[in-house]
């Protein structure tokens, strides 16, 4: 770890110098759902209301796009909470038996 004070010779007091650091902020990250004939659309609809907390008129919005275009792109969240919510969202499918997927990409 740097060392972050330094005596000025002949003064024999310590300076504090202040190193220079630079903060990036974290990146963000997209949910990808990918478009299946299984999964029916209200399940999407719901899933989207309940797990990422979108208003009915976004979640239809988003399972319209899934649905014509092949995929859906929420976000952008932090990694953790893109990773959160897509693995929620993957749990809920399975638990009521339909392979939609989904995947977290860098935004």
């Amino acid at each position: 770890m740097p060392n972050h004070f330094s005596s000025m010779p002949g003064s024999g007091s310590a300076i504090r110098e202040r190193s220079e650091y630079r903060t990036r902020r974290p990146s963000k990250y997209n949910v990808i759902i990918l478009n299946d004939d299984f999964t029916p659309m209200d399940f999407v609809t719901q899933a989207l209301e309940s797990i990422f907390r979108l208003s009915r008129t976004e979640s239809v919005a988003i399972m319209l796009d899934i649905h014509k275009r092949g995929k859906g792109v929420l976000g952008p969240y932090s990694y953790d909470l893109a990773k959160t919510r897509c693995r929620r969202l993957m749990e809920s499918a399975r638990a009521e038996g339909f392979p939609l997927r989904a995947d977290v990409e860098k935004a």
